[in-house]
């Protein structure tokens, strides 16, 4: 596979993070790689700092336009541009092309933070702006800073890994409490059993159930943020025109 000009080599990038996590380097070797990551987050910084009000919709890369899941998608990020909101996903395909073809095909801005991979994830076509990252964590880091709330839609190991990333930062207070929505009462059954355990064996708290909204229903979705995003910061939606 060759890697297209201007953007940098996936499986370097791979080897160096892959390096980094292996244990103690020497301190250079730790510094340069610190530098990288700082270089990371200014250029996430500068790019999404004026993209407006953002909510990230997170899911597998793996399924395809005409899926149930991919049409669901598709039809929440065309309902988040009707709200006026920017759709943040993480830029690849399946569940995240189809959230930002629905901002788009809407009017909506639609922005993605692809990740760099060995077998690279191509950025989906529907983004108005597009942004490469090396490390998993910068990408993380970037989702979670500029959204006010986050929709979780089925998928994998990594959507999971967001989910309970993000349901962490809030129950430990470290972001603001919010609006988390997971769509996929059926798909997600099993994790709702498991929150049900871990409430009855003490390991959190009842309250703790009341972060996150199970839902099939887009308009209770939509309904959810808006009174936990939209009337809760005092935000004054934008009005976009759908296209024809």
């Amino acid at each position: 596979m060759t890697t297209p000009p201007g953007r940098p080599d996936p499986t370097g990038n791979q080897q160096s993070e892959r390096e980094f996590l292996s244990g103690p380097h020497s301190r250079f070797r730790e510094f340069l790689f610190v530098l990288r990551v700082v270089r990371e987050f200014v250029r996430g910084f500068r790019t999404l700092h004026f993209v407006g009000p953002c909510i990230a919709v997170f899911g597998s890369a793996r399924f395809k336009e005409g899926h149930e899941f991919y049409e669901l998608a598709r039809e929440m990020g065309s309902r988040l541009a009707d709200m006026g909101f920017t759709t943040l996903t993480g830029g690849g395909p399946g569940i995240m092309e189809a959230a930002n073809r629905g901002a788009k095909e809407n009017g909506g801005q639609s922005v993605g933070c692809n990740i760099e991979l060995p077998h690279e994830q191509q950025p989906n076509p529907y983004l108005d702006v597009s942004l490469d990252f090396e490390h998993f964590f910068v990408r993380k880091v970037m989702l979670v800073k500029y959204s006010l709330g986050f929709v979780i839609m089925p998928g994998g190991m990594g959507t999971l890994d967001e989910l309970f990333e993000t349901v962490t930062l809030i129950q430990t207070k470290k972001i603001i409490q919010f609006p988390i929505v997971v769509m996929g009462t059926e798909y997600y059954r099993d994790i709702r059993e498991l929150i049900d355990v871990m409430i009855e064996r003490g390991t959190i708290s009842a309250d703790d159930r009341k972060l996150l909204l199970f839902t099939d229903s887009v308009d209770e979705a939509v309904d959810h943020l808006k009174r936990n995003v939209v009337k809760r910061f005092g935000l004054r939606q934008q009005l976009f025109i759908p296209r024809n």
